[in-house]
């Protein structure tokens, strides 16, 4: 099967009615051109990109192959001879036309054929594409295509739909596994639910379980990576103490000198439809909410306006110079990771309570599955509306999922009843942001809602909780007892061998197991190892 690119100008609308494409054998002076004798080429079943008037509009699939016939009588084929090629087509409009610049800039000047050195159009007929071309084109705008043509690609050329989470899950997790690390595709679920809820996670573990490669690998196989810049990664260093360090700063002279984080946000501004990945590595060997709290307070004033995310302006332009005001798009993902020990910095309440705190702590040795001939899974390019958050507050998820935000909400009332004895309790954004999860779970029919529930709580919860006295333990007994729906047995000695299985909550039983383990040895603990 071949894939095609036609620049039908303005004879789309009266080719694309009759269902065919036309060119003359020879042009003006009697000459033979070879953008017009390639649809000689085009085979049954072949598949064409109808571009006209700055806009990819149908997707053309060849019928019959190109005979000798008079030109059609358009006013449009008068200039030309009356001998042409007459190439039949089956044609299939988008559900919403793809502008030619929305088309990444890079992807044109590799894939060249219609496209010269500068990624501008060719003014010629009719070009060859390549199939990963066009496989880029339909992963990154699924949701442009129509129901119609979805099933035929799917069909013809096998290519998966990807506009729901869990064919996106499933790529991401076969994509990470041809890579040699071993996770389990809930964690890959977990991740991508966290992402949508809040575009703010936080990676922690110890070192070397491969929390840097699990995003790398995250982005990568959604067709963001350093060199397209849909992928930033930012080492963060310990004499950062605000937000200068990451957005940037006025030098002696005046003039504003662009942090790291501030050439992501305008290339990822310029690109709306991309979804763009910045990774604060060893976030906390700096103190987060020194450098990080700008971001954090413009991450919260995110409210709707004309059915569209936006933010307060995060960069003034009489600071800048800037033609206008810097805001946080909503394509920007920020994932940071963290390690635990005496040359780092703890978080406060504040940086806990914005952002997921995903553990990893696990590690399989024996995994050698990546050594045996596994299919090669290639990155797969997505609109950011797979991402995007599609609430804000409450109130939008309480519209769908009523009964999902009583039942969420009395859970966590029985939690904070025993929160509140260490002042630990969760306040509203909490609330909200766990609800957003779980109804993104429902949505996509991924994870059972105790176990989803079970992630919130081991994520957004438990990591808020440290100290030393006595009211700690009160409170882990407390949560043990929700989460098992049973009582600690004090005469227990070694609570690793309590069975977790049958718990309604295991991971976050096992957490406040560990927690427990460490308070009566240490005389201390905390949610990091």
């Amino acid at each position: 099967m071949n894939y095609w690119w036609v620049n039908q100008g303005k004879n789309h609308k009266n080719e694309r009615e009759k269902g065919y494409l036309w060119a003359p054998k020879t042009n003006k002076i009697g000459h033979k051109i070879e953008a017009y004798e390639l649809l000689n080429s085009a085979k049954v079943g072949d598949l064409v990109i109808c571009y006209s008037d700055k806009y990819i509009k149908s997707i053309g699939f060849v019928v019959k192959e190109a005979i000798t016939a008079t030109r059609p009588s358009i006013k449009a084929y008068d200039q030309w001879n009356e001998e042409g090629y007459y190439l039949k087509l089956n044609y299939f409009d988008m559900d919403k036309q793809i502008e030619r610049n929305e088309i990444p800039l890079n992807w044109r000047i590799n894939e060249g054929g219609p496209f010269n050195a500068t990624g501008e159009l060719k003014m010629r007929y009719f070009h060859p594409i390549s199939e990963d071309f066009f496989k880029k084109v339909y992963y990154k705008f699924s949701n442009n295509f129509s129901e119609d043509l979805k099933k035929i690609l799917g069909e013809k050329m096998k290519f998966t739909e990807i506009s729901n989470d869990k064919t996106v899950i499933k790529h991401i997790y076969n994509y990470i596994c041809n890579k040699g690390f071993y996770y389990l595709i809930d964690d890959v679920a977990n991740l991508l639910l966290s992402i949508k809820a809040k575009p703010f996670v936080i990676f922690s573990g110890i070192s070397g379980t491969g929390k840097t490669k699990m995003i790398q690998w995250f982005a990568e196989s959604l067709g963001a990576n350093e060199i397209n810049g849909q992928l930033a990664i930012i080492p963060v260093r310990p004499d950062w103490n605000d937000g200068s360090d990451l957005l940037g700063y006025v030098d002696i002279k005046g003039e504003f000198k662009e942090g790291p984080l501030t050439k992501v946000i305008r290339q990822a501004t310029d690109n709306s439809n991309d979804p763009y990945f910045v990774l604060l590595d060893e976030m906390n060997l700096a103190r987060v909410e020194h450098y990080f709290s700008d971001i954090l307070s413009i991450m919260e004033s995110r409210k709707w306006k004309d059915g569209k995310l936006t933010s307060s302006p995060l960069l003034s332009q009489d600071i800048t110079n800037f033609k206008e005001d810097l805001y946080l798009p909503s394509n920007v993902y920020v994932i940071g990771t963290v390690n635990m020990d005496e040359t780092t910095h703890p978080f406060s309440k504040k940086v806990l309570d914005r952002a997921n705190t995903i553990e990893f702590n696990r590690v399989e040795l024996s995994n050698f599955s990546f050594l045996e001939d596994l299919e090669e899974t290639e990155p797969m390019p997505i609109s950011n509306q797979v991402l995007e958050s599609k609430y804000l507050h409450l109130k939008d998820v309480y519209k769908e999922y009523k009964d999902l935000v009583k039942k969420t909400t009395m859970v966590l009332e029985e939690i904070n009843n025993e929160l509140r004895i260490t002042n630990a309790h969760v306040g509203y954004r909490v609330r909200d942001e766990i609800c957003f999860y779980l109804a993104y779970n429902e949505s996509g029919d991924l994870m059972e809602y105790e176990q989803a529930l079970d992630y919130c709580i081991l994520q957004k919860i438990l990591p808020r909780i440290s100290g030393s006295d006595s009211r700690i333990e009160t409170l882990l007994k407390g949560l043990y007892r929700i989460f098992t729906q049973r009582e600690l047995d004090d005469n227990q000695e070694d609570l690793n061998l309590i069975d977790t299985k049958n718990a309604l909550y295991p991971q976050s039983t096992r957490k406040v197991i560990e927690m427990l383990g460490r308070l009566r040895v240490d005389g201390f603990t905390s949610f990091w190892v």
